[in-house]
């Protein structure tokens, strides 16, 4: 009679292979595992909290002696910028980096009563954050004073800016986050393949210099990522009211800033075909690098909304400086030499990259 085969045991073996399997395969640890808690955290850390600040000025001459003052320097939900220049005040109010100006103000009636008064001016590009700010304007108010007779005065003084559009800073992040992975992809993956076929090994041995080998087999993924750049700004200009602040030389100065960046990523990409002993291994490598830089990197939502510690480690980012420069040409109407300090950081990043590159890129 034959031996019955035990079902148990080969459903054990056959369960532990694939485990092990699976524990082998770095990418589906890292997309298991790593990739959720990488979200859970970042998402986890929105509103610096649980607790969205609203920065506000207050104007010279504001009486900040009194309780008012005192209570709203102390609540968490209230920054209080400082500005020694009346002008860039009033820039950044303009554009939407305040919610309000604050002008508090001491009042005192026909029997000499003490009461205080505060007006809080404000742009159409801060709608949102001066409506809660009015708000806490009043719980405030009526926590510090809360005798009906002697009422604290608030009211409000709107004008209106141009108009910042949902689009004005979807496009610049959507750019960046284009080029950051295509970038990538294309530049390992092309090095790679011509890696294996040999095709750089026999240009190595050609009298072409080395520096051209490279720069010609990049220029056409470069030409390539800078066409589809301008077919995102010509498309967000004509068909989604995407503002272009000086026309056609914030277009240009975008395109420069975007030729910048994919330089930078180039070097990633050469990096990347250098150190993978296969083709599956990229895709891991990029996602790496790529996916906390789309997610911290302000691409698709403001890096205001983490906590100031998790703010500081986005600034550490290239692609951080990118979208800020883009945001800060495209709408503010900034010139691309005013933003020096984000092309400064993207600028030692490739120094850093290029180095690394020079150490170990391999022909063969």
């Amino acid at each position: 009679m034959a031996k019955q085969y035990n079902q148990s045991k080969a459903f054990l073996a056959i369960a532990k292979a694939s485990l092990l399997a699976i524990l082998k395969n770095p990418g589906a640890i890292f997309f298991s595992l790593v990739f959720p808690l990488v979200f859970v955290w970042i998402f986890g850390s929105f509103g610096s909290n649980g607790i969205t600040k609203y920065k506000v000025a207050i104007t010279p001459g504001s009486d900040t002696l009194n309780a008012i003052y005192a209570v709203l320097s102390n609540l968490p939900v209230i920054e209080i910028k400082n500005y020694t220049n009346d002008s860039l005040r009033k820039q950044d109010l303009e554009k939407g980096r305040l919610a309000g100006v604050l002008s508090i103000n001491t009042r005192f009636d026909s029997l000499k009563n003490k009461s205080y008064s505060i007006e809080v001016t404000s742009t159409n590009a801060s709608i949102p954050e001066v409506t809660m700010l009015m708000n806490v304007l009043e719980n405030v108010s009526a926590k510090v004073y809360p005798n009906p007779s002697n009422p604290v005065l608030i009211s409000k003084n709107i004008y209106h800016v141009r108009e910042y559009k949902q689009i004005d800073f979807v496009l610049p992040g959507q750019i960046g986050f284009s080029i950051l992975f295509s970038t990538l992809f294309g530049i390992a993956f092309t090095f790679y393949n011509l890696r294996e076929q040999l095709v750089l090994k026999r240009f190595y041995a050609s009298p072409v210099n080395r520096l051209s080998i490279l720069t010609g087999i990049g220029v056409s993924r470069l030409f390539f990522q800078l066409l589809n750049v301008v077919v995102l700004i010509v498309v967000g200009k004509l068909f989604l009211g995407f503002t272009l602040a000086h026309g056609f030389i914030t277009f240009i100065e975008m395109v420069g800033m975007s030729f910048m960046m994919l330089l930078t990523l180039m070097g990633v990409g050469l990096i990347f075909s250098s150190i993978v002993k296969s083709d599956s291994t990229i895709p891991l490598l990029i996602n790496l690098f790529a996916l906390p830089q789309m997610l911290l990197s302000g691409t698709f939502f403001s890096i205001s909304l983490f906590p100031e510690w998790m703010q500081t480690l986005c600034k550490l980012l290239p692609l951080t400086h990118f979208n800020l420069a883009m945001r800060k040409i495209s709408f503010e109407g900034v010139s691309i030499f005013d933003c020096w300090q984000n092309i400064g950081v993207i600028g030692l990043w490739a120094v850093g990259i290029y180095f690394i590159v020079y150490k170990i890129f391999r022909w063969e």
